[in-house]
């Protein structure tokens, strides 16, 4: 069966909506994708602003925002769909919406809401797609693995380094993903200290010096010490560890240098972690890397002086997965919904059952 798809990610990193057109095919249970269009259709300041401080909001504007994010995701859907000429061929629209709180096991909460994609765009919509989990008693966190094991088989290792770096796991009997740490949400904030909206290539940073008192605290933060299942809130990057960073009152390159460092070490603590509770080593360690945080040189350079102990390769795909792979996801567990299958996994994520998460919105009848 061949499915055509769009799928949507706002991360928490406030560079853009990505939008991806791909065709995903199962056939005889493997699954298989190609991207036929891609773009990240940037933010403008205004909607930055809006969505950096949508927890600040009452109920009434939340809700307000809510469905004007939609609306919004809606009507570059529909320019998207203009400029690939792609009228008629976009069988679904899956959404992952921006994350405005996440505190499990309570709730989730994503903005972006899925009735007004539909209504803009005429096309059905699936959004919402973590709060099933979270009802459980899951995580509602990472959701991305089910996609990962399913498209990328052949990798035993993901890191995915976006607003929040993730981790994952392929034993192929067991699969293991949580949040490491807040990543280019903080880098990009540090960045614009000095007029920049991010580092590129990370050559401020290689520009900096570690500063061993500030790494220490970071690296001594409880979090980091939780066994998963586990996940991060983006208040805990913004909130927690930026104000200690700022604290140091530090020049902005020594504290770029020092976060890049820390995430570097946090990533190599996650394997660690993986490999003491699995108990195995493998011949085969390729870890793929996707990710804004993938095209950051001296984050990649750091990344692969921390995990040479452990013997994994790093590899980055094609820009396009790797700068649209959780877009491509989504655009598979929009399908996977449709299709009234799993979209997660319970053993990543800590839920009692295995769910089908996300609301459906058929925009036309």
């Amino acid at each position: 069966m061949v499915y055509k798809v769009i799928g949507l990610m706002s991360g928490s990193s406030l560079d853009g909506l990505d939008i991806v057109f791909v065709e995903i095919e199962e056939k005889g249970g493997n699954w298989s994708y190609q991207v036929l269009n891609a773009a990240c259709m940037s933010f403008e300041n205004d909607w930055k602003e809006q969505l950096k401080n949508a927890p600040l909001l009452g109920a009434r504007e939340l809700a307000s925002l809510d469905a004007l994010f939609g609306k919004y995701i809606g009507s570059q859907v529909n320019q998207f769909v203009e400029r690939n000429a792609l009228q008629y061929k976009v069988a679904l629209i899956a959404s992952h919406g921006h994350t405005v709180f996440h505190h499990p096991p309570h709730y989730t909460t994503q903005i972006g809401n899925g009735a007004f994609i539909a209504a803009e765009t005429s096309l059905p919509v699936v959004s919402d797609l973590r709060t099933m989990d979270v009802a459980m008693g899951g995580q509602g966190a990472p959701i991305v693995p089910i996609g990962e094991q399913l498209l990328f088989p052949q990798y035993r290792y993901f890191l995915n380094i976006g607003g929040i770096a993730n981790i994952s796991y392929n034993g192929h009997t067991v699969y293991d993903a949580f949040d490491v740490c807040p990543a280019n949400r903080v880098l990009n904030m540090l960045a614009e200290e000095l007029g920049f909206s991010f580092d590129e290539n990370g050559e401020i940073a290689r520009k900096g010096n570690i500063i061993e008192g500030l790494l220490d605290q970071l690296n001594a933060q409880e979090y980091y010490w939780q066994t998963y299942p586990k996940s991060l809130a983006n208040e805990f990057g913004t909130e927690v560890i930026l104000p200690l960073i700022k604290s140091f009152k530090l020049d902005p390159r020594d504290a770029l240098c020092t976060y890049v460092e820390h995430i570097a070490m946090q990533v190599s603590e996650s394997v660690q972690q993986i490999n003491r509770k699995r108990g195995v080593i493998h011949a085969d360690n390729k870890m793929l890397v996707t990710g804004g945080g993938a095209f950051n040189h001296f984050l990649i350079e750091r990344l692969s002086e921390h995990l040479n102990a452990s013997n994994i390769i790093i590899e980055i795909p094609n820009r396009q997965t790797a700068e649209y792979k959780e877009a491509i996801i989504m655009g598979l567990l929009g399908i996977l919904r449709w299709r009234e299958e799993p979209t997660v996994l319970k053993t990543v994520t800590g839920a009692k059952e295995q769910s089908i998460g996300g609301a459906l919105w058929m925009g036309k009848s």
